[in-house]
């Protein structure tokens, strides 16, 4: 009789279904037999990574014999300098979604209560099943978080609540008067969690980082990536600040060596190149511009976005426009497992690669209205 692997597992494992990526570009090539396709899926910067980043990891790589510094001191330094907090609050990450998991791990029981919002990011719910924990999904005000009914969630189980600003997959976004209102309601035994991970995007004047406040709330976590406006998403780094004993409790979780040599270069890299950083923004926000006047034209709504994408409504089930953009050599991405069944997020990408996208979608719009 063959052993039931399954059943050795534990609760939150046994139930888990594992984080789905974009589709990548080689996979649907291979799998259509067509070339020159795009990717348009998963959030990654279009412009291509820091000249001083590539360099960096270049000369990197003469060090791939040895361990890279599992306390990442240079990259620390730097961003305390940038920034202006204590190294000592700060933790690294293998991307900022491993930031999160370790998070998880370090606070939550079976049991304890996590709070996240309708439509955020789906790392929230897993990190929460993973531990075996409670999720308490709380209903999503104008596609985005109700930072009062989240409040109102909070019980003598809660451990955790993850916040998303903006937010993924709905580019959402609250103010700094609203952040300080919630924090105010918050229990100090209760860890919040703020990720910021399209933070550098935001150009909104009420806009408020998570960064400015952790020194006034000793149960606020910061997360940031170097994945998005900082395009380094294939080296997979990114980091947490938080108040010192809690960064101890992380790090005492965290696997040792969990970011590699060329990855601590290049982020250290990057943050000295402000003009990389400056020009991607600029890059992201006439982007979101002619994809905003492209959906206007066709007719199509969206949701308003201060991220790297825009969550478009097909005004239909979204799963057949996908399908037949993938054939157009179009990858965007399906969000229906975020409860968003007739949207699609698609990512900003260079000039060219907006004008495809708008261009084929319109083409399948067209083609699903014949076919009706």
């Amino acid at each position: 009789m063959t052993c039931d692997f399954y059943q050795l597992a534990t609760p939150g494992v046994q139930g888990l279904h594992p984080y789905q990526p974009g589709k990548p570009v080689e996979e649907l090539e291979r799998e259509l037999g067509i070339s020159n396709s795009i990717k348009l899926a998963s959030n990654e910067n279009p412009h291509g990574p820091s000249e001083m980043a590539i360099a960096a990891v270049q000369a990197s790589l003469l060090e791939s014999c040895r361990y890279p510094d599992a306390s990442g001191f240079k990259l620390k330094q730097e961003l305390s300098t940038r920034y202006g907090f204590h190294p000592d609050t700060i933790t690294l990450g293998n991307g900022s979604n491993d930031v999160l998991d370790i998070i998880g791990h370090a606070f939550l029981l079976p049991g304890d209560e996590v709070i996240y919002s309708q439509h955020a990011f789906i790392v929230y719910q897993l990190v929460a099943q993973s531990t075996s924990a409670t999720a308490v999904v709380t209903p999503a005000k104008t596609w985005g978080h109700d930072l009062d009914a989240m409040a109102a969630a909070v019980t003598d189980k809660t451990r955790i609540i993850f916040l998303a600003n903006p937010n993924n997959p709905t580019g959402t976004w609250f103010a700094g008067d609203a952040l300080r209102a919630f924090m105010a309601k918050i229990p100090e035994h209760v860890i919040v969690v703020l990720d910021e991970a399209y933070a550098e995007y935001v150009a909104e004047p009420d806009y408020l980082s998570g960064l400015e406040l952790q020194s006034e709330y000793a149960n606020l976590i910061i997360t940031r990536t170097f994945s998005k406006a900082y395009g380094l998403a294939g080296l997979r780094i990114g980091y947490g600040v938080a108040d010192a004993a809690i960064t101890d409790l992380l790090n005492r979780v965290r696997q040792p060596f969990n970011v590699n040599i060329p990855a601590l270069e290049a982020a250290v890299a990057v943050l000295s190149d402000t003009e990389y950083l400056q020009h991607c923004v600029e890059l992201n926000h006439a982007g979101m511009a002619q994809l905003e006047k492209g959906c206007e034209q066709l007719g199509v709504s969206w949701i308003p976005s201060v991220g790297n994408f825009i969550t478009v409504d097909c005004g239909r089930d979204a799963g057949p426009v996908y399908a037949a953009l993938l054939k157009e050599g179009v990858i965007v991405r399906p969000v229906a497992n975020y409860g968003m069944p007739n949207h699609l997020r698609v990512t900003v990408g260079l000039p060219e690669e907006n004008h495809r996208f708008l261009a084929a979608f319109k083409q399948v719009l067209q083609n699903s209205e014949k076919d009706e």
